[in-house]
């Protein structure tokens, strides 16, 4: 299965299963002599972590990651320092309930990649929580992007994300043209990872209502990195939207993915899209930063912003019409479980992985 993904000297596998015994990850080309705080990588991973909140699943791991090579004691306790070499971690599974699934050996989940998995797989894909296409394996992907993070805050570049709508509640968006570290560790720090903090409460109310209704809400998030050189990243096909698409479509429910104002392009003029140029000094910079910070694939100097959309847990309570796979008769599912109402408070770590680990391997 190609759960591997490679840019320049950066290469990255992830393996395991849901309710396999573990999940992992290997993550090579980072350069020795990186600090990695143990700490701040911990809370990092912990804004993934399942139930922590009341607007995510009940199951609870502890995700702590088993770092079993590329890395060596920094002089205290809390550092280690990248050796060079393959960095080499697992995450235990200990709260799986695969009784919830044997209902599902043929039913195929509607929003699922059951039946598409099924087909790939011969049958013999392991539909137990998802098996290897959960987001449960979005933990070694913040893992290896906690690392990837600090490498890039080490080297002058910050990066962050916060939920920018859920279910058509928005919370104020990044100014793109002076989005600062600031605002990234305003988001991180509230357990609805927002700017607005009123905005939060009402989305924090919308997805416990969808709930109670046995459903669940989509949403967006937007993610931002400041401090990036200018004049990184490579057309037609090594580009930065280029390379950042490839890893974070690789986040389950990503379903939509835009740079700068994205799709907002189509209702714009020329004479207001464009950002014109200035000098700062004898920095170049834009008076608007409607590219996202990524000219012809590459970076501006500009902040980089992009919003990932993600669609509504597919894992709802109601009962839905589906089909038995195995027996080819039509059947009715009701999904049992433990399911977040809405991924995409969790899923801001996971943004901010995927654009960390992207922006890392062209710096690495």
């Amino acid at each position: 299965m190609p759960s591997t993904w490679n840019n320049r000297n950066l290469h990255l596998s992830i393996f395991g299963e849901s309710h396999g015994g573990g999940i992992g990850v290997v993550l090579d080309g980072i350069p020795g002599g990186t600090k990695i705080h143990l700490p701040t990588l911990r809370a990092f991973m912990e804004r993934r972590a399942p139930g922590r909140t009341s607007t995510s699943t009940k199951r609870k791991e502890a995700d702590l990651p088993e770092i079993l090579s590329g890395a060596l004691p920094g002089g205290d306790e809390d550092t280690l320092i990248a050796c060079g070499t393959p960095i080499a971690a697992v995450i235990r599974n200990t709260d799986t309930h695969s009784k919830d699934y044997s209902q599902m050996a043929a039913l195929a989940r509607p929003g699922h990649g059951d039946y598409t998995g099924h087909l790939r797989y011969n049958g013999f894909n392991d539909v137990r929580g998802g098996g290897h296409f959960s987001a449960r394996l979005t933990a070694p992907l913040v893992f290896a992007g906690g690392i990837c993070k600090q490498y890039l805050s080490q080297r002058g570049v910050e990066v962050g994300a916060h939920v920018l709508s859920i279910g058509g509640i928005g919370d104020k968006p990044f100014d793109p043209v002076r989005v600062c570290a600031a605002d990234f560790e305003a988001a991180a720090a509230r357990q609805m990872p927002v700017l607005d903090q009123a905005a939060g409460q009402r989305i924090a109310e919308a997805v416990e209502q969808a709930r109670l209704n046995q459903d669940s809400l989509g949403g967006v998030v937007e993610a931002a990195a400041v401090g990036m050189p200018a004049g990184i990243g490579d057309p037609m096909f090594g580009g930065i939207e280029n390379v950042v698409s490839s890893i974070a479509f690789g986040i389950p429910a990503v379903k939509g993915l835009s740079f700068g104002e994205g799709f907002g392009f189509g209702e714009m003029s020329g004479s207001l899209a464009n950002d014109p140029f200035y000098m700062d000094g004898g920095e170049v910079k834009t008076e608007t930063n409607h590219a996202g910070g990524i000219l012809g694939g590459i970076t501006s100097g500009m902040p980089i912003v992009i919003q990932a959309a993600f669609k509504p847990t597919p894992s709802i309570s109601r009962p839905q019409k589906t089909i038995d796979y195995i027996n080819k008769t039509d059947a009715i599912l009701e999904i049992k479980g433990r399911h977040d109402p809405c991924v995409v408070p969790r899923a801001v770590p996971c943004v901010e992985a995927a654009l960390a680990i992207a922006l890392a391997s062209f710096l690495a």
